[in-house]
């Protein structure tokens, strides 16, 4: 499982302003997209889709052609993480354009969640939405390599879980302060601790951004 997020080098991946603060450039979203055409499945928390409209698919053409040469989707399977099934019918991501949507839920919020079957596959998991469960659910599924691209409470779900083989931060050269918005992650018991640092596998300089790649030994 990879994390992957652009943040400023205060921790946030977004301002206060009702406009989307761009924290990367061309050549790290290029980058980007050569990670989501090595994957199988890319994951977003309901708060990603509503603030950002994504639609997680792999933009360059000579990659999605790769990808169906090799016997692959153009993109990967999309995924979506939300405990109260709260998304909008109208969000790019459930056009029905670009491939299957599975989104994982709670039995609440199937029971609220408004996306037609033709949109989205909807799979509650219990009370609450259960993060091993719904990896078993995708392993089945043929998912082996899974990106998340956040937000903050689906990085921290996922790295709380220990579920994180490596994580590709792009970190932007200013800090947001007061200004800031959504952080990377919030506050919880982290197995990533002092005793069991994660390890710097590559630094880079992308123009102005500085990409740090971590892996789980």
């Amino acid at each position: 499982m990879i994390v992957s997020a652009a943040m400023s080098i205060d921790g946030y991946l977004d301002d206060v302003s009702p406009d989307r603060l761009m924290l990367s450039n061309a050549a790290d979203f290029d980058r980007v997209d050569a990670v989501r055409a090595g994957v199988d499945a890319i994951a977003v928390g309901a708060g990603t889709v509503r603030a950002d409209d994504p639609r997680l698919l792999v933009r360059s053409a000579g990659r999605r052609e790769e990808r169906e040469a090799s016997g692959r989707p153009a993109s990967p399977l999309r995924v979506v993480f939300s405990p109260s099934g709260d998304l909008d019918p109208e969000a790019r991501l459930f056009d029905g354009e670009g491939g299957p949507v599975v989104v994982y839920t709670s039995e609440a919020g199937a029971a609220a969640c408004a996306l037609a079957p033709e949109a989205a596959e909807v799979v509650p998991f219990g009370a609450v939405l259960e993060l091993p469960r719904a990896l078993a659910d995708l392993a089945a599924r043929g998912v082996e390599r899974l990106l998340v691209e956040g937000g903050g409470t689906i990085h921290t779900l996922f790295l709380a879980e220990d579920a994180v083989d490596e994580m590709h931060l792009a970190v932007a050269p200013f800090l947001l302060g007061s200004l800031g918005g959504p952080r990377f992650v919030h506050a919880a018991a982290f197995p990533q601790s002092p005793e069991r640092p994660l390890r710097l596998a590559e630094t880079r300089a992308i123009g102005e951004v500085a990409l740090l790649v971590y892996r789980r030994d």
